[in-house]
């Protein structure tokens, strides 16, 4: 089986199979073997690892990893690319295909059947469902060394932004708390068929031993923050008084904020991450 990293053997799969990128999957197959090379090496994937990749279509990616590591967990929510994965991977003893939405797997149970203490995940994330997926691995605490996705370059860096940017939000700030984020690389639409109309990066997120605050409760926390970002525009005590997320009464908030010297009409993109673990600490007492 010849490597699919590029236009002719890409389209060939393709058409073999009689398929086209399906809309509603995110799907963009990966035409460029220098990307798909550093993609592993920005994962730092050894013959040691066990790889986690979400959504491998036709296997593109799936075929580096295996060439790397010592075994690769691919889970595949499409049920018609499972044959084409069985075709294009059919050299490789070290891949285990899943039909499944990993929104939905285990993964502590997954690494436990094979045999696995940690996993090092890596995939060509589809757009749609980035954030989602990004928030359930890190808010999980299955045994995840890092994790390096490509995805929408202007995501990334919303991934990376501080307080008072516009792109700062629960996505920011789980990143922050979980682990140590760093943009490897961007990506051209030319790299891609079919082409998307925006450019892509990988960031590859190690996660932390520790987190960078203390918090007594991290889900109350999150709570918190996933309430303050639901409606931007409405001051915290507001937005925290309607959140579907978070209920509580606006005095209480109003008083927390006192509590820590803070006006009560600031937004909630004006916390720290450790402001937000005071906030949480105060409001759960």
């Amino acid at each position: 089986m010849a490597f699919l990293g590029n236009p002719s053997a890409t389209n060939e799969i393709l058409n073999k199979y009689n398929l086209s990128a399906q809309k509603r999957y995110g799907q963009n197959f990966l035409i460029d073997s220098n990307v798909l090379r550093k993609i592993v090496e920005s994962a730092g994937v050894g013959k040691e690892d066990t790889v986690l990749e979400i959504g491998p279509g036709i296997g593109t990616l799936t075929q580096y990893l295996c060439e790397a590591a010592g075994n690769v967990i691919c889970i595949e929510i499409d049920r018609q690319m499972i044959p084409v994965l069985e075709d294009t991977l059919s050299e490789y003893d070290n891949v285990r295909i899943i039909n499944e939405d990993v929104l939905k797997v285990d993964i502590e149970q997954l690494l436990k059947e094979n045999g696995a203490k940690s996993v090092k995940v890596v995939a060509n994330l589809p757009y749609y469902i980035t954030t989602p997926i990004i928030m359930e691995l890190l808010e999980k605490d299955a045994p995840i060394e890092s994790i390096t996705v490509m995805i929408q370059k202007e995501v990334a860096q919303r991934m990376q932004t501080g307080p008072g940017s516009k792109d700062y939000g629960a996505l920011s700030l789980a990143v922050a708390f979980y682990s140590r984020a760093e943009v490897m690389m961007t990506v051209s639409p030319n790299c891609f068929i079919p082409r998307p109309n925006v450019d892509s990066a990988v960031i590859r997120m190690d996660r932390l031993k520790e987190p960078p605050v203390e918090v007594r409760d991290k889900a109350f926390m999150f709570k918190i923050i996933k309430g303050a970002f639901e409606q931007r525009r409405k001051t915290l005590t507001n937005a925290l008084s309607n959140s579907v997320s978070f209920k509580t009464d606006k005095e209480k908030v109003a008083e927390a904020l006192q509590k820590m010297g803070k006006n009560v009409n600031i937004r909630g993109e004006e916390l720290t991450l450790s402001e937000f673990a005071l906030l949480s600490d105060i409001l759960g007492q």
